[in-house]
């Protein structure tokens, strides 16, 4: 987009406004008194996600644009001008936020006359663009990335480290890990420790290499384009670690970090509730004083790497006189790591393995507890009813990895998908010359690219300190969904074999359905980022 960076600038002028019409359109709608009324935002839902959407494809041709700005060559012009032909055209007829749900601007109450400049690049995404696209992404396959990422050299060697070491010791395993429903090899997570990605953004002087959000998302973006399931290793680490940064005392920060960066303790997340799924205020698992100590009573689910993990960080209720969140107070539980005989040995808590369709390398539990007991000192930030605040100042952190997790996942399905339209022939000539097939490679390549940069600027805002959950949120919502179709989109090209277990875009299908749920289903994420934007 060099050509013209004065009209891209008049364009993104121009749909930034017609947000700016929809917010003020239906905040009139929805706090008619100044303040959101939870009643009419739950009637009017579908126009409040709506606007999430439309805010989220402003931002990420925003991102794009900047992008082209750093960048230049064939691909990456090819992919700007389809990124900004597509988009412009969903926001003009409607925003795709599932496969049966739209996004319209009637929806919002507004209406939008495209300017000249705006149609002129409306008209980038053709036939013929796609077709090139499909065509240089081919000839470039062995690259690290279909199109320059626009980040820094130290950046990019890193991806090139993790990029190399996943091909090495993740792709030739990982079909078989998910086909046997395997936990990943302890050797795996060994090596993990030693390359640091368990301390990775843990400052130094605790035991981390105290590296920036930025990094942690290349890392988690080769690691997941190997398998999710080792994408998500380091998932654990980093939420355990924001807690404890953020919410612990000094004392629990010198003595807990060294041992999470350094992969001597492995830690799960244990937060969800059997009936209340993302509506954390009604969690009833209740944590009781007893002399120095606590003991917890209760039931959790969806728990992953539950089992041979060494501490949880565990969200209960302190308060039994309190109803919502206000009563919650976050623990470091210890637990004793377990066998595949007996996966729970801890006494006070016991556990099942709930099976699952993907996402499977390090299994998912139901957990109960029934006097289990936490040491007094293991009370996160020593003060009680602090627990939801607490995790709340994880979620950039979380989404942002989340959304990394699922360019992974995306990038995964584009090579596999790409490698076997190449390989493939029918009628006499290879899947990638017939249109459609280029037109889905071409678009998974250009969807990927725009949920990249968007994900990279929430880990710049987050690594200098700005506010950053409205852009990680969006990240995570688009990234999602962009995973889901890539996945969906190489599983038909690959026709009746992608249905066959044995191939392995089959398993890359099945762990990108999850990336729509958790973190913030994809109807909680777009709830979340309509308050910010209406508050």
């Amino acid at each position: 987009m060099k050509d013209m960076p004065q009209q891209t600038e008049a364009v993104l002028t121009e749909i930034e406004a017609l947000q700016t019409r929809a917010t003020e359109n239906l905040r009139a709608t929805l706090a008619p008194d100044g303040k959101i009324d939870p009643a009419l935002l739950e009637q009017h839902q579908h126009a409040a996600h709506a606007l999430s959407w439309l805010a989220t494809y402003v931002e990420s041709l925003k991102q794009i644009s900047a992008w082209a700005g750093r960048v230049s060559g064939p691909i990456e012009d090819l992919i700007t001008r389809i990124a900004f032909g597509e988009y412009l055209t969903q926001i003009a007829g409607g925003i795709l936020m599932s496969q049966n749900e739209f996004a319209r601007l009637s929806d919002l109450g507004v209406s939008w006359t495209p300017s000249e400049a705006a149609q002129a690049m409306m008209s980038g995404n053709t036939p013929a663009a796609r077709a090139e696209l499909a065509r240089l992404i081919a000839d470039n396959r062995g690259s690290a990335t279909f199109g320059a990422s626009g980040l820094d050299e130290d950046l990019e060697m890193i991806r090139d480290q993790f990029r190399r070491w996943a091909d090495n010791k993740v792709v030739p395993h990982a079909h078989e890990w998910h086909l046997k429903d395997e936990l990943i090899p302890m050797e795996i997570i060994e090596e993990l420790a030693e390359l640091g990605v368990f301390g990775l953004t843990i400052p130094e002087e605790l035991g981390g290499l105290g590296m920036s959000k930025a990094a942690m998302v290349v890392v988690s973006e080769e690691l997941s384009r190997g398998y999710i399931g080792v994408g998500s290793l380091g998932t654990r680490s980093e939420i355990a670690a924001e807690l404890i940064i953020g919410g612990g005392t000094d004392a629990q920060k010198e003595h807990w970090l060294p041992k999470l960066a350094s992969g001597e303790i492995l830690p799960t997340a244990v937060f969800t509730e059997p009936n209340t799924g993302s509506d954390l205020g009604s969690l009833r698992t209740r944590a009781v004083k007893d002399g120095d100590n606590w003991k917890v009573t209760g039931n959790k689910t969806w728990i992953t790497h539950a089992a041979r993990t060494h501490i949880m960080t565990l969200l209960a209720r302190t308060d039994p006189e309190t109803t919502d969140y206000r009563g919650l107070s976050m623990f470091i539980a210890e637990k004793t790591p377990g066998s595949d005989e007996d996966p729970f040995p801890t006494p006070g808590m016991t556990g099942g393995e709930i099976e699952v369709l993907g996402y499977r390398g390090m299994k998912e539990y139901e957990l109960g507890f029934d006097g289990f007991e936490v040491k007094g000192e293991n009370l996160l930030g020593g003060v009680t009813g602090q627990g939801f605040k607490q995790l709340m100042q994880t979620f950039e952190s979380a989404r942002i990895q989340t959304a990394a997790r699922a360019i992974g996942v995306a990038q995964n399905a584009l090579e596999l998908g790409l490698q076997y339209a190449l390989d493939r022939k029918q009628f006499g000539k290879s899947l990638i010359e017939f249109p459609r097939v280029a037109d889905k490679l071409a678009m998974m390549a250009v969807e990927i690219t725009i949920a990249r940069q968007l994900t990279y600027f929430s880990a710049w805002e987050k690594d200098h300190g700005h506010r950053c959950d409205l852009e990680a949120g969006m990240a995570k919502l688009l990234g999602a969904r962009v995973a889901w179709a890539c996945a969906d989109n190489a599983l038909q090209i690959h026709g009746g074999n992608g249905f066959a277990l044995e191939y392995q875009i089959s398993r890359v299908l099945c762990d990108a359905r999850i990336l729509n749920i958790f973190e913030g289903a994809a109807e909680i994420q777009a709830q979340v980022i309509a308050r910010r934007l209406l508050g």
